[in-house]
């Protein structure tokens, strides 16, 4: 849909439920909400608070660790997985700030996605998506709390990026998690193109990354292998600064190596807590490492495993989603101990 048909589409012709939303004493409360929303939802009305809809939800579950009411009060843009209300549902709820005290609230019916109806749970599916939803949503609220600093328009177009890039993954992740056919490997895709787009996609600022050698072109399906580089970074940036180093015998979700890299570089960047991801050619493939804390031998198999996490707090879906989509490109995909004991992806096609 091109913008000025987005534009052309009134609030009370949006086809989704979808309500706005005003700040009062703190308090995010509805002002307005389009028929679509009516039709769905009983028993909401104009005035009422907003945390009013979600407390007719059984399970209400936010891609951050806060509460949906919090965000709004920040003014920050968050997605909710809602289930457990009626007939209707489950649904993916998208708040968007379009102002410090104003917003809007987007449901999409999940039930009328086939790929969720004859797939497997739904609980496991929105699990994957609100994995995948982190990284540009992290990156949409780092450049907001910029651009409240300072103004800048730049600022405000990541943001926007960040939001069409959830909008992408929304439409697509449901397959891409079990259907090979979700995969079209057509086009002839630069290794480095796809690393670097995946880098600005994911919150970065604990982390450096470096390109060696000179990497292949392969064909692939673009969006797929952007995704495949964005979850090995994400979990190099979430497991691997120099302050949450496991001590000899804790287990993590993964990790890394600096085998290639100066020894300099080491230590200027373990001296600053952060990561050093590189990714490099290999003779029929390419490699991603970075200098993290390690994988114990024994858990290399399970960080593929849908659901394994040694984090509390963690999905155990970020590596599983990179074997997927290894697997549905009849790539080989091996996870080997660095000599530094850092962990390294191989990539062969």
């Amino acid at each position: 849909m091109t913008d000025e048909n987005r534009m052309a589409i009134t609030f009370d012709d949006f086809p989704e439920p979808i309500i706005a939303y005003g700040i009062e004493g703190g308090e995010p409360r509805i002002t307005a909400l389009n028929g679509a929303f009516e039709s769905v939802f009983d028993g909401i009305s104009a005035g009422m608070p907003v945390a009013a809809i979600f407390e007719q939800f059984r399970v209400v579950n936010p891609t951050d660790t806060e509460s949906p009411i919090a965000d709004l009060r920040r003014g920050d843009s968050v997605s909710i997985y809602l289930d457990g209300v009626g007939e209707g549902g489950p649904f993916f709820a998208r708040t968007i700030s379009s102002g410090r005290d104003t917003g809007y609230v987007v449901f999409t019916d999940l039930s009328a996605c086939r790929d969720v109806v004859e797939g497997p749970a739904v609980d496991q599916v929105s699990s994957v998506i609100s994995h995948d939803l982190r990284n540009p949503l992290d990156v949409a609220k780092a450049h907001l709390r910029a651009a409240r600093e300072t103004g800048a328009d730049e600022h405000f177009d990541a943001v926007a990026n960040a939001h069409d890039r959830m909008e992408q993954i929304i439409r697509d992740v449901l397959t891409i998690t079990r259907d090979r056919t979700a995969v079209d490997p057509s086009a002839d895709v630069s290794v480095e193109t796809a690393a670097r787009d995946a880098w600005e996609s994911v919150d970065t600022e604990r982390a450096t990354l470096e390109v060696t050698d000179t990497l292949p072109t392969v064909t692939a399906d673009a969006d797929r292998l952007r995704r495949l580089f964005e979850n090995l970074f994400r979990n190099s940036v979430e497991h691997g600064s120099t302050g949450s180093r496991p001590q000899a015998g804790d287990s993590v979700e993964h990790s890394s190596d600096v085998d290639d890299r100066p020894v300099g570089q080491e230590g200027e960047a373990q001296s600053k807590g952060g990561t050093i991801i590189t990714v490099g050619a290999l003779a029929d493939g390419f490699y991603v490492v970075d200098d993290g804390p390690g994988i114990p031998p024994d858990d290399q198999r399970r960080v593929f495993e849908a659901g394994y996490s040694t984090r509390g707090d963690g999905t155990g879906l970020g590596l599983a989603i990179v074997d997927r989509i290894v697997a549905a490109h009849d790539w080989e995909l091996t996870l080997t101990t660095a000599p530094n004991g850092g962990a390294r992806f191989e990539i062969r096609f």
